[in-house]
């Protein structure tokens, strides 16, 4: 969604949130932290998840079929 509105690279942003608002605002920065920081506890559930429902469908798929 970001790239699409800014037209910048996910790794640029990741880089200026991380570093470069801490200069900027660290009140701001370190809410931000605990957002990414969040993110990147769960983010491995979340493939688990679309993994799986990944192949649910894929599987009555070619039962139909």
């Amino acid at each position: 969604m970001i790239l699409k509105i800014t037209f910048v690279f996910v790794t640029s942003i990741h880089k200026d949130v991380t570093e470069r608002l801490g200069q900027i605002n660290p009140s701001l920065a370190n809410r931000a932290r605990v957002v990414l920081d969040l993110n990147k506890s769960e983010r491995h559930i979340r493939g688990g998840l679309a993994t799986k429902e990944k192949y649910l469908h894929k599987s009555k798929y070619n039962q139909v079929y």
